[in-house]
């Protein structure tokens, strides 16, 4: 599966941004969907994730719980974040990703080798 990230950008603290990923092919929903973000100086954080199907599980970071959502739509090979109530720190390049894998335990998902990467989409978000 190769993977496309957009909607970066810059915005204001106290914005909103949606991060979509676009998959090519016709396995997207093999994949569980998850996004990390790397900020200037800093190793690759997990942010948030979302199983490929059954009820669609999902796990995310302690940090962007409860503003950030991550869905995604089978349909259109395409997974998304929502970010809300953005702060500076949440400025950093974010990545999609794909894992092969079944599993519906949301505990599960941080832990899967995400094997496809996209490129990065730039999030800045000023004070």
């Amino acid at each position: 599966v190769q993977l496309q990230a957009s909607g970066g950008g810059l915005v204001q603290a106290g914005g909103s941004l949606r991060l979509s990923c676009a998959a090519s092919g016709r396995t997207f929903n093999t994949y569980a969907i998850g996004w990390f973000c790397q900020a200037p100086g800093k190793e690759r954080e997990f942010v948030a994730a979302i199983s490929r199907s059954g009820g669609y599980s999902t796990y995310y970071a302690t940090s962007v719980k409860g503003r950030f959502t991550i869905s995604r739509d089978n349909v259109k090979n395409t997974g998304y974040l929502q970010m809300n109530s953005l702060k500076p720190e949440d400025t950093a390049v974010y990545y999609c990703a794909a894992a092969y894998s079944r599993t519906v335990v949301a505990d599960n998902l941080p832990l899967l080798t995400y094997n496809y990467w996209g490129q990065g989409t730039l999030v800045t978000v000023s004070s």
